[in-house]
């Protein structure tokens, strides 16, 4: 049956046909699945993809071979009757540090009363298929079997984001995105810590922690109707979602760095793109549009004609790093579910240079990224393909050129009294195999010294403040990666003043 599988993608490429090629990419044909909803691969193999299957299972392609990595369908509970709605496994993320702690995160909506999941596998023997899952998460959804969110990716400082929907119905009928006591309608962001003594710890960096209490501390941001897909770019320009909107408008959100959207507000219910919602959620009444974070790009579903994007629901993608794909490289790659047509746009210009790319895929659900930055396309009805350009692109490990990489840096506080030390965190993306590797801190052009990335790519300083300091990290070209610079952060002094007796 799993050969059968390669076999019926001859058949299946109809589903995923181009139309034209207006950026000289087409889809090869990866295999046929049973209601395949996301694909990702190995961090640190690329050759080792991961199709996750709606139902519960997740299979593993290697070297033109599939077998089943993971099995969670007694507990995602679909069979026999099927999933309800748009619940089921919806997505996975494997730890940067996979090779090393084998850790698979997998995020589902089960049956019968649709409480979002989120837990954790360690792999074994090549599968995880022995593996008990472990609980982090369990959101209540109760009473609609829609907006499940889903989408599980792992941020650039190694952190795991989480997207949630808002409840399902209409309206935001139970008036969950606005609010800071829900999880749903939110991106979330938790550190899965190890030990297994707490089943996650929040970041320091949490717009919420240390003020909202437990779990909403873990609320990164919100005002989102079903943030179903989202991603981060390798090359740095932040955090991209796509929010499925209600009868007027499909969006695309930012979250810019080097605050990654963290606390933002993106308008649901009180806007949808950029028009009026329902705006009976507590906080739209009297509320600014200076509140609220604009889309970057939006459009409706009645076709405006002259080739504009239009559709129902939309299928969030990637900032295009694969350089085999020349006509597509640093534009911002979507779809649609209702059209299944492949668009993308200018990150600089999204509305002035959004296009066609004359690809469709029917049923259009998902697309993913390999440890290589090259793209995939998954359709509901069997079909994975992999976006290919006019030349094939070789991961390094195959002997082909170096991929972007990135680093970042961040304060616990940009404001510290004079002669005290600040906290700088430093992380650098991608993360697979560089754990171990040296990061070096610049105060100016000055070397004050390296450390070590940890398990999620991170490293700490603490350097102390005299006067105002402007700091970078920067980590050397290394397995397979470029070289990379942050951009600068500065740290200003101030002077603690004593109250006079």
């Amino acid at each position: 049956m799993r050969a059968l599988r390669l076999v019926l993608a001859l058949a299946a490429i109809a589903a995923c046909s181009p139309v034209g090629q207006a950026a000289g990419a087409s889809l090869q044909p990866i295999g046929n699945f049973d209601s395949p909803i996301y694909v990702t691969s190995d961090p640190g193999d690329a050759g080792r993809l991961f199709v996750v299957e709606r139902g519960g299972l997740v299979e593993k392609v290697e070297g033109g071979t599939v077998t089943t990595f993971a099995d969670l369908s007694a507990a995602v509970g679909c069979a026999p009757a099927g999933c309800g709605g748009e619940r089921g496994l919806l997505s996975i993320a494997l730890s940067p540090g996979y090779e090393s702690n084998g850790r698979l995160f997998a995020d589902y909506a089960g049956e019968p009363d649709g409480t979002i999941q989120v837990v954790e596998l360690t792999v074994s023997g090549g599968s995880a298929l022995g593996s008990i899952p472990r609980a982090l998460l369990a959101i209540p959804h109760p009473g609609e079997d829609n907006h499940n969110g889903g989408q599980l990716q792992f941020g650039p400082e190694g952190d795991l984001f989480v997207s949630t929907g808002d409840g399902g119905g209409g309206n935001d009928e139970h008036h969950n995105s606005q609010s800071l006591t829900s999880l749903l309608g939110k991106i979330l962001r938790i550190d899965p810590n190890p030990s297994g003594v707490l089943p996650y710890t929040v970041p320091a960096g949490n717009p919420f922690a240390g003020t909202a209490p437990a779990p909403y501390d873990t609320i990164w941001s919100y005002g989102l109707r079903n943030p179903f897909r989202f991603s981060f770019d390798r090359g740095g320009s932040g955090i991209w979602i796509g929010d499925v909107g209600q009868s007027k408008r499909e969006e695309v959100d930012r979250g810019a760095p080097p605050g990654l959207g963290g606390g933002a507000n993106y308008g649901w219910n009180c806007l949808e793109g950029m028009q009026p919602g329902p705006a009976d959620d507590p906080g739209c009444s009297g509320a600014e549009a200076s509140e609220f974070t604009a889309p970057v790009f939006e459009y409706p579903h009645t076709d405006p004609g002259n080739g504009a994007a239009h559709g129902c629901a939309i299928i969030g993608g990637y900032v295009v790093r694969d350089e085999g794909l020349a006509g597509l490289y640093g534009r911002y790659l979507y779809g649609d579910l209702c059209s299944g047509e492949l668009r993308s746009f200018a990150p600089s210009n999204p509305a002035g240079s959004d296009r066609s790319e004359g690809l469709e895929v029917t049923n259009l659900n998902s697309f993913g990224e390999d440890a290589c930055g090259r793209l995939y396309a998954v359709s509901g009805d069997g079909a994975v393909s992999r976006l290919v350009g006019s030349q094939p692109t070789p991961c390094a490990s195959e002997g082909g050129p170096l991929h972007p990489a990135f680093a970042g840096i961040r304060a616990f506080n940009r404001r510290v009294e004079r002669g005290k030390r600040a906290l700088l965190t430093v992380w650098v993306s991608p993360c697979a195999g560089r754990q171990g590797e040296r990061v070096h801190l610049f105060r100016g052009n000055r070397n004050l010294g390296s450390h070590r990335l940890s398990r999620a790519c991170t490293a700490q300083f603490r350097p102390r403040i005299r006067r105002r300091s402007s700091f970078r990290s920067r980590i050397a070209a290394g397995d397979g990666f470029e070289a990379a610079t942050s951009r600068r952060l500065t740290i200003k002094p101030h002077h603690q003043h004593r109250r006079r007796r």
